[in-house]
C-alpha cells in the first residue's frame, strides 16, 4: 500500500485544484487553442496496485480512449504543442494531451501496446531515484521500500522513446517525496517547501531553496541523457506543486513545458510553464470523464460551488504550552469535520490585545515578532486532515504595528481632527498606504508568508478601509494632490465633486494594493483566490462609500469573493430579518453577485459579549438559502468553547448542496 503520506498530498492537491481559477481562466480561448491534459498514474490489472486510488484498468484506460477518439478529441504531442504556441502551427479541434505520472513497469505491459496500435502521442513522466537502482535493489517510493523492477526499465524507456509515440517527461530527481516542513514535524511536498532544520531551528533560504530545486532537476535530466533518453523539454510536478521560481528553473533547464494538477481550460495563449490538467481517480467512468471536461471548458468554479466557511481566529489555537496546542488543534480539526464546512479562513496573524491590528504573526518573517511557528502547521493538517478544499489566509491590509525601528513604523494613516463624524475613527492602528517605505514593509510580510506552506487564498482584513476623515499624513496629501484635489480634506467633503473623486481614488488605490499583494504571493501560491471582507453599510446604503472608501460593486469586480459582514448586532440593526433581506436583494442586482458574495454572520455579540445562538445562526443560514444566498461564512469559531454547536450548523449547512451550480 501506498503511504498515508501520498495519499494526503494528492488529496490535498486534488482538493485544492478542483475548481478552476482566475488565473486558470483570465484568457478566452477559441476551440483550437483551448487544450485539456488528462494525467494517468498506474495502468495495471492488478490488485495489489502502488496507489489503488489513482489505478485504471487497461480496459478503462482504452475505454477512456476509444470515448474520447468517438467524440471528436484528437491527441496530441509535445512538439505540436510548442509548435502551436510560437504561431507556427495550429491545434487540431479538440486536443488532448495525454500524460502519465511516475514510470510504473506496468504502463510497459498494459498501456504501451494500445497506444502504439492506435498511435497515440503520451507524455511519460518519470522519477530519476527510482530508475538509477540496479534491477535486483529496492527503491524508497514515498517512504515505502519497493523492488525496483516495479518501475520501468532503461531498455523499455528507449523503446518507447524510439516509438515516436512516447516522450519521456522529468518528474523530478527526488522531490517526489515529503521533507520536514515546520517545527512540529509535518512533512510536506519536496518542491515547494522550505526545508526546516531542527539543529537550528531555521528553514532554508533563498539560495539554497533554488540551488536545491535547480540541482534536482538537472540531475535528472543528466540522468535521462547517460541512459541513451532525450533531454526532457517537460516537467510534471510531484503531487502537482509547484511555484513560479521552480517554474522558471525548469524552464531554464530545457523545460518549457509544465504540468500541476491545477484545474482549470488550458489555452496554448498563455505560459505552457502551467498546465492545468484532470487527474484520473481508479474509479472514473466516460461520464466522470466528459463531466470534468466540460466544467473546465466552461470555466466553472469557487463562485459556482457554495461556499461553507468557518472563519478562525489562530490565537484561539495557540497556547505557550505546545500540548494543549496540540490538544487545541485537534478539536477544531473534529469541529471541521463535523460540520463539513468546505473553506476555512485562518488567522495568519496576532491580535493579542484585541484592537483590530497585527502585533505579532504566526509565521517566519523578516519584519514582526512571531508569536508562534503556527500558521503552517494548522494550515497543512487542515488541508490533509479534513475535507476542506480552500484554506484562505486571513491577512489585515494596513494594521500591521511595526516595531519602531523599522522606518515605515510611524507611516500611519492620519484622522482629520477636525469636524464631528460617526465614521471619524476607523479604530485600528494602520500603516498609510500612500507610503512607499510602508508599502515595501506590507509586501514584504506577504511575501513571507507565501513562502511559509501551500494555501489557496487571502481574505483580506476590514482594515483595507479609509473614513471620510483619512488619510491626512503627508505622503497621502502629495498623491491627492497629484490628481487634481485640494490640499484641505475639510473643503474636499464640502464639494460634492471632488468628495466622489475622492472616494473612488482612495478606494481605486486600496484595491489596487491589495491586487499587487495577490500578485506578489501567486509568485508562490500561483493560483491564488482572493477575497475581501466589507462593511455591511457599504451593500446597504450607496453613500456609505464615502464613509469607508469601499464599493461593492467595484469589490464584485476585482476580487474573486466579497465577504459581506452582515452582522445585525455589530450594526445594530433594528430588524435583523429585514436587515439580511436588503442586502441580499443589493448583491441581487449585480451580474454574478450572489456568485461572488459571502455573507459573513457573527457567533458572538460583541456589544454585550454574548454568544449568538447556535439555533439563531441556523436559522439566518437557511433564511439566507431560501432567499438565494449560495456562499455563508461565520466568524469567529471557538473550539476551546464548541460554539456554535457542530451538530446545529451542519444541519444548516446540508440544506445547501455542494454540487457545481451552472
Amino acid at each position: 500500500m501506498k503511504t498515508r503520506f501520498l495519499l494526503n498530498i494528492l488529496a490535498a492537491s486534488l482538493s485544492a485544484s478542483f475548481f478552476c481559477t482566475p488565473l486558470a481562466w483570465s484568457k478566452e480561448a477559441s476551440d483550437d487553442q483551448t487544450l485539456t491534459v488528462i494525467g494517468y498514474h498506474e495502468i495495471t490489472n492488478s490488485k495489489n496496485a502502488l496507489i489503488p486510488e489513482y489505478a485504471v484498468s487497461s480496459a478503462q484506460f482504452e475505454k477512456h480512449i476509444n470515448w474520447l477518439k468517438q467524440n471528436g478529441y484528437h491527441f496530441i504531442d509535445a512538439d505540436l504543442l510548442l509548435k502551436a504556441h510560437q504561431g507556427k502551427a495550429r491545434l487540431p479541434s479538440k486536443p488532448v494531451l495525454l500524460t502519465v505520472d511516475d514510470g510504473y513497469e506496468s504502463f510497459y505491459q498494459n498501456a504501451y501496446p494500445f497506444i502504439k496500435a492506435n498511435k497515440i502521442p503520451v507524455v511519460l513522466a518519470v522519477v530519476g531515484s527510482w530508475l538509477e537502482p540496479d534491477a535486483n535493489q529496492k527503491i524508497n517510493f514515498s517512504d515505502e521500500m519497493i523492488p525496483r523492477n516495479a518501475m520501468l526499465s532503461w531498455d523499455q524507456l528507449k523503446e518507447m522513446q524510439n516509438s515516436g509515440f512516447v516522450e519521456v517527461a522529468s518528474h523530478s530527481y527526488n522531490l517526489h517525496r515529503g521533507i520536514l516542513g515546520n517545527p512540529q514535524g509535518n512533512v510536506e511536498p519536496a518542491a515547494v517547501t522550505r526545508l526546516y532544520d531542527p539543529k537550528t531551528a531555521s528553514y532554508e533560504d533563498d539560495l539554497h531553496y533554488q540551488r536545491r530545486i535547480t540541482e534536482d532537476l538537472r540531475k535528472n535530466n543528466q540522468l535521462l541523457k547517460a541512459h541513451g533518453i532525450q533531454s526532457p523539454r517537460v516537467m510534471v510536478w510531484p503531487y502537482g506543486r509547484y511555484n513560479m521560481q521552480a517554474v522558471s528553473i525548469a524552464k531554464h533547464l530545457g523545460m518549457p513545458i509544465a504540468i500541476s494538477l491545477d484545474d482549470g481550460a488550458d489555452s496554448i495563449k498563455s505560459s505552457l510553464g502551467q498546465l492545468n490538467r484532470i487527474l484520473v481517480e481508479g474509479n472514473m467512468t466516460t461520464n466522470d470523464l466528459a463531466l470534468e471536461i466540460e466544467n473546465r471548458q466552461k470555466k466553472l468554479g469557487d463562485n459556482n460551488r457554495p461556499q461553507k466557511i468557518m472563519h478562525i481566529d489562530l490565537d484561539y489555537i495557540y497556547d505557550p504550552n505546545p500540548a494543549q496546542q496540540e490538544r487545541n488543534l485537534g478539536n477544531l480539526l473534529d469541529r471541521i469535520q463535523a460540520m463539513k464546512v468546505n473553506t476555512v479562513y485562518l488567522q495568519a496573524f496576532s491580535d493579542p490585545d484585541a484592537n483590530g491590528s497585527a502585533d505579532m504573526v504566526y509565521f517566519p518573517n523578516h519584519y514582526l515578532p512571531m508569536r508562534a511557528d503556527l500558521f503552517n502547521r494548522v494550515a497543512w493538517q487542515i488541508q490533509t486532515r479534513t475535507h476542506v478544499s480552500r484554506v484562505y489566509a486571513w491577512m489585515p491590509l494596513l494594521a500591521w504595528e511595526l516595531p519602531k525601528s523599522n522606518p515605515a513604523a510611524e507611516d500611519v494613516v492620519v484622522t482629520q481632527q477636525n469636524g464631528d463624524s460617526a465614521h471619524l475613527n476607523m479604530g485600528y492602528h494602520r500603516l498609510s498606504p500612500f507610503s512607499a517605505d510602508a508599502r515595501k514593509a506590507i509586501a514584504g510580510i506577504y511575501t513571507d508568508l507565501a513562502k511559509s506552506v501551500p494555501f489557496n487564498g487571502i481574505l483580506f482584513h476590514d482594515d483595507t478601509t479609509l473614513s471620510d476623515y483619512e488619510d491626512a499624513s503627508p505622503d497621502a496629501m502629495k498623491a491627492y494632490a497629484a490628481v487634481g484635489l485640494p490640499n484641505d480634506l475639510a473643503a474636499i467633503r464640502n464639494n460634492d465633486a471632488d468628495l466622489q473623486k475622492w472616494t473612488a481614488f482612495k478606494t481605486q488605490y486600496l484595491d489596487d494594493f491589495a491586487m499587487q499583494l495577490a500578485k506578489n504571493v501567486r509568485q508562490y501560491q500561483p493560483f491564488l483566490l482572493t477575497a475581501r471582507n466589507l462593511y455591511a453599510q457599504v451593500a446597504l446604503k450607496p453613500y456609505a462609500e464615502n464613509w469607508y472608501s469601499q464599493s461593492l460593486e467595484q469589490s464584485l469586480n476585482r476580487y474573486d469573493f466579497t465577504a459581506i459582514m452582515a452582522m445585525p448586532y455589530m450594526e445594530q440593526a433594528p430588524n435583523s430579518d429585514q436587515f439580511y433581506q436588503d442586502i441580499v436583494n443589493r448583491v441581487k442586482k449585480y451580474p454574478n453577485g450572489i456568485k461572488k458574495t459571502v455573507f459573513e454572520l457573527q457567533s458572538v455579540d460583541w456589544r454585550t459579549n454574548q454568544k449568538v445562538p447556535s439555533d439563531e445562526m441556523a436559522k439566518t443560514i437557511q433564511s439566507l438559502y431560501e432567499q438565494g444566498a449560495m456562499h455563508v461564512a461565520y466568524y469567529p469559531d471557538d473550539p476551546i468553547k464548541d460554539h456554535p454547536d457542530a451538530s446545529v450548523m451542519r444541519k444548516a449547512f446540508d440544506l445547501k448542496s455542494s454540487k457545481l451550480i451552472p
